[in-house]
């Protein structure tokens, strides 16, 4: 099984809407049980905070379970669980390279991974109200990571 952690700074916008979607995609590729999707925060201030409605908005137009979120905070302990640690940008990196100690190899960008891609990070749509520009780059590299987490099943 792999593991995946997506994080962000609150964890009601960007990494629970990853979260939503790559678990649909998980899903619909018949990955169920195979591949483990969650999501955190690097800061407290959200948590125990249901996703934003933007999010959650977004998630019931792609028809992604998202009940069951809830903003958590990143642990020492998740670093060691999981496999995968992606975070939605720069400031995010930085934040899990300090707390990642050994598992600095675990940790991500996002958008790193697709080539096409202008921008390198998500912007944070809290701050923007632009969740339709998060859904739009959070799907850019979907299928990129879902053939990474594969080959690491293999």
């Amino acid at each position: 099984m792999v593991k995946v952690l997506f994080v962000c700074l609150g964890n009601i916008c960007r990494s629970p809407m990853a979260e939503g979607l790559f678990r649909k995609r998980i899903n619909d590729e018949g990955l169920d049980g195979e591949v483990l999707i969650e999501s955190r925060a690097t800061s407290s201030y959200e948590i125990g905070n249901k996703p934003h409605k933007g999010t959650k908005d977004i998630l019931i137009k792609e028809n992604a379970y998202y009940d069951d979120m809830k903003s958590k905070r990143i642990s020492k302990e998740d670093f060691e669980a999981f496999d995968f640690i992606i975070g939605m940008d720069e400031s995010n990196l930085k934040s899990l390279r300090s707390m990642a100690g050994d598992y600095y190899h675990k940790v991500y960008k996002y958008l790193d991974v697709c080539d096409a891609c202008l921008r390198k990070e998500i912007d944070d749509p809290y701050y923007t109200n632009r969740f339709d520009l998060t859904y739009n780059d959070i799907m850019k590299a979907i299928d990129q990571w879902i053939e990474i987490f594969k080959k690491y099943l293999t």
